[in-house]
């Protein structure tokens, strides 16, 4: 939900030309501020000790140390089935699962500051205790943080569809990425997308289906007339071209996520006129 360009913070005595300052690949989110203000810096105080993850930083300050290494047991102070959700945004769906689902543990990767705040608020006031957060970039989470088949479900919502071509190599569902994502899901777990842009979803649904560790649990579902995506491309949406002729025969879309809240994120996208698209594959092999 808040995955442009972030800038590098650098140790005072390194040399600004090190290239172990800068990132191999260029970040998926927009740089937003991080200052919290009135009841997000309240809740931020009386709660960051115990729900927010601190990791020590590589680079800037959402990067992750090479050799920090989360127990999600030590983290949470109980051993249960863990739902990662990387770009919370301000906490809704996160907060809501963990609210009706208190048998699981759930991480929130996020780079907003101000994002983690207000899910501290939600925190407090649903009074649950089987939430973590931890402020940082979701391919480093994966490549350092966890562990190797740590999680039972990783869930993407929203992520920035950085609609741009010259843009495309920013969005965070490409091959590498689902590389990261396949080491820490545990066999037979389930990832989780959802996007209210029809090329994304499209790009998405492409990289699934050819890696080799994913298989979509609704093959062939809501494909034709069902399908979002011949509605798009039919009606012109998005600022494509109608065109009167076009089907989406592959279908393998998702029904809603039964547990993934209407949020206010989702519901402005809705208003827009935007049509929201899921998809959920199985971790194989």
């Amino acid at each position: 939900m808040s995955e442009s360009s972030e800038e590098q913070q650098q140790p005072q005595a390194s040399s600004p030309r090190d290239p172990a300052l800068f990132r191999a690949e260029p970040v998926s989110f927009v740089r937003r501020g991080n200052r919290l203000q009135g009841r997000r810096a309240s809740a931020w105080e009386r709660n960051a000790d115990q729900y927010v993850i601190e990791p020590p930083r590589k680079i800037a300050d959402t990067s992750v140390a090479d050799d920090f290494h989360l127990d999600p047991t030590e983290a949470f102070g109980r051993t249960a089935p863990l739902v990662v959700e990387i770009g919370t945004g301000l906490g809704e769906c996160i907060a809501n699962a963990a609210k009706d689902d208190p048998e699981r543990n759930y991480l929130a990767v996020e780079v907003y500051r101000p994002g983690l705040a207000q899910l501290m608020l939600k925190v407090e006031s649903f009074g649950i205790s089987n939430v973590r957060a931890v402020q940082a970039n979701a391919p480093e989470v994966l490549d350092v943080m966890l562990g190797e088949n740590s999680a039972d479900e990783i869930w993407i919502f929203f992520s920035d569809p950085w609609h741009k071509p010259r843009h495309h190599k920013r969005r965070l569902i490409k091959k590498s990425f689902l590389d990261k994502v396949s080491r820490v899901l545990k066999p037979g777990g389930t990832l989780r997308l959802a996007t209210d842009w029809s090329n994304y979803a499209e790009q998405m649904r492409e990289v699934l289906e050819e890696h080799a560790d994913f298989q979509n649990q609704h093959p062939g579902n809501l494909a034709g007339e069902a399908s979002n995506l011949t509605k798009v491309r039919r009606e012109g949406m998005e600022g494509f071209d109608p065109e009167p002729e076009f089907i989406d025969e592959q279908g393998g879309w998702a029904p809603r996520f039964e547990r993934r809240i209407l949020t206010s994120f989702e519901g402005k996208a809705l208003k827009a006129g935007r049509l929201v698209f899921d998809l959920a594959y199985t971790r194989v092999g």
